[in-house]
């Protein structure tokens, strides 16, 4: 499912447009983004936890070149399913 199958599935679910769709999927996507770049975590119960983990610098190689190249420290987005998200998948 991508975008555009999403915002369709949530209107057709809640009865409204797609533009208002679109709206509420936009505006929960800027919400999370918003809380993750402060640093803070988004705990849904029942579907998950979507957090920022920090990576530590490392050396890495070129797989051309064979050269060793510095891989800089980064904060990377992760999510972990809740126990209902999982229970429903399986």
């Amino acid at each position: 499912m991508n975008k555009n199958e999403l915002i369709a599935a949530v209107a057709k679910k809640a009865a409204m447009s797609k533009s208002e769709a679109t709206k509420c999927v936009d505006t929960v996507i800027d919400c999370v983004t918003a809380s993750l770049k402060k640093g803070n975590e988004v705990r849904l119960v029942g579907f998950g936890t979507f957090s920022v983990a920090h990576r530590k610098a490392s050396m890495g190689r070129n797989p051309r070149t064979g050269a060793q190249i510095k891989i800089p420290a980064s904060k990377q987005p992760k999510f972990k399913a809740g126990k209902a998200l999982k229970s429903a998948v399986n």
